[in-house]
């Protein structure tokens, strides 16, 4: 729940600041000569690269933006899963401290309590705030300077790529961002306990409903950044589900009977 609301924030802050940056297209400005400027450099060596084809250069810049960005990502997924495994672990304590801290009666009760919390999360190192949205976070410069870039290469608006013109706003273009993000978000949901996807269907559409009124606002060129980072997403939210997913409950009973059988055959 954490995580997702500070993807929608980060996705609100992102479109606030792609609405005005008065630096951004100024010459000798530090966004502009470190972020702007490079990415509208590799727009046109890429495009003269594909024969003018501007859209495909948008598709591999975003191809390099993603994958430069994945490691980060699965490490991110490590960490989590290590969390995961943590919060098994203590579990039971916490519910049992929880139950003190609705219980206590006096601030002085409740505070002894919130004590003991913290010297459990202190005993096995877990940092319940550890929500890895760097991915996320980085995304915010990352727009600014391909949208920034976008504007101040005239190549952009004067070329089409497919059925659109890249300099302007399209709508079809624009609702294929909003469902790459949502079906993004429903493979993030596998493995995912039901009352926990109950809680969080809201969500669902709170970074499609952001793309989608980013996408409407700026040109076709972003929106297909959008398009392709959402397909690469879904690829590497599958990925990261696979090698750090949370292991089905059958499948770890399973295996707990297995070694327990295991251990009685040993005695």
């Amino acid at each position: 729940m954490r995580k997702k609301l500070l993807l929608f924030i980060t996705l609100t802050l992102g479109v606030f600041l792609l609405s005005g940056c008065a630096s951004a297209e100024t010459e000798g400005e530090f966004f502009h000569d470190y972020f702007v400027y490079p990415f509208s450099f590799l727009i046109r060596t890429l495009g003269n690269i594909f024969n003018n084809n501007y859209g495909l250069a948008i598709i591999a810049i975003t191809l390099i933006v993603r994958t430069a960005l994945l490691p980060l990502a699965l490490r991110m997924a490590a960490k989590q899963k290590v969390m995961r495994e943590k919060m098994e672990i203590i579990k039971p304590e916490m519910e049992a401290i929880q139950k003190q801290i609705k219980a206590a009666k006096t601030k002085e009760e409740q505070m002894k309590a919130q004590q003991e919390m913290m010297q459990l999360y202190q005993k096995h190192n877990f940092n319940p705030f550890s929500i890895g949205c760097l991915p996320a976070l980085l995304q915010i410069p990352i727009w600014m300077g391909l949208y920034y870039a976008i504007r101040i290469t005239p190549e952009i608006a004067e070329h089409s790529f497919l059925w659109f013109n890249l300099g302007e706003t399209d709508l079809v273009l624009a609702g294929l961002a909003a469902v790459a993000y949502y079906f993004q978000f429903k493979v993030s949901m596998f493995n995912m306990p039901p009352e926990q996807q109950q809680q969080m269907k809201i969500m669902a559409l709170f970074s499609p409903v952001m793309i989608l009124i980013a996408s409407l606002s700026t040109a076709s060129a972003l929106a297909l950044y959008w398009v392709v980072s959402g397909l690469f997403l879904i690829g590497q939210t599958y990925l990261t589900k696979k090698l750090y997913g949370p292991v089905p409950q059958a499948v770890g009973n399973a295996k707990g009977m297995k070694d327990t059988s295991g251990l009685s055959k040993k005695k």
